[in-house]
């Protein structure tokens, strides 16, 4: 197993995964004033990987309410529940830290990304265990697509240093958001309709994939070509 020094080489270098480039979303105004307003009134036995590390109990929620939804669909308010929790803690942990000036940003940011993509799929596969058949596929193939996202956006601060999480103008927040829609429809309305789209929502969401892969490249293309220029 590596030793901590054979990473010698990222000490002293300036990190930048705890800064992620403004947020352009709908919500992202109201958002970063509701977290400047409440994070100096944590208690302060909360530290910010605290919060990190719930995201667990909060993936385990989805996976286990998406089952029991089989039997009674209001169990979705509770998945519901872990999606408020999820968001309410991720936008605190990396906050408070900063705050105190106690955070750990590189584990923050490995741990945080890390946590995020076991959440997305147990959101994705807590639907999946609702629905059978063509539906059931369906979900678990949103599970890929909205993990490549996740790692395009990675991999492009990898080599930009530019940490950005808004793509097509949605972000995290109303992603939850609207699965907190869709499990407050799918209670009132059955799961007819979701059986419906998801024919259309599958495809439509790997053609925005495909935008944003091309967009990204395209802008780390222009930056080596830049960079190019500059060395001849």
């Amino acid at each position: 197993m590596a030793s901590a020094s054979e990473f010698g080489a990222t000490r002293g270098t300036a990190f930048k995964g705890d800064k992620k480039l403004p947020l352009k979303s709908p919500l992202a105004k109201a958002e970063k004033r509701l977290i400047d307003f409440l994070t100096p009134r944590f208690p302060r036995w909360i530290e910010g990987y605290h919060l990190t590390l719930t995201t667990i109990l909060w993936s385990a929620g989805l996976i286990l309410f998406g089952h029991l939804a089989r039997g009674s669909l209001h169990w979705l308010w509770l998945a519901s529940l872990m999606l408020a929790l999820q968001w309410f803690t991720d936008c605190f942990d990396g906050a408070l830290g900063r705050h105190r000036d106690t955070g750990i940003p590189k584990w923050g940011y490995h741990m945080d990304h890390l946590l995020d993509f076991v959440f997305m799929c147990s959101a994705l596969l807590g639907y999946g265990l609702l629905f059978d058949g063509l539906s059931r596929l369906l979900f678990f193939i949103l599970i890929p697509i909205f993990g490549t996202f996740m790692v395009n956006s990675y991999l492009s601060f990898a080599a930009t240093s530019e940490f950005k999480i808004t793509f097509l103008g949605t972000g995290p927040t109303e992603l939850r958001l609207a699965l907190i829609l869709l499990n407050t429809a799918i209670i009132l309305l059955g799961t007819t309709f979701v059986q419906k789209i998801l024919p259309v929502a599958v495809p439509l969401a790997g053609i925005m994939l495909i935008v944003v892969v091309f967009r990204t490249q395209k802008y780390i293309w222009r930056i080596d070509m830049d960079d190019k220029r500059l060395r001849q």
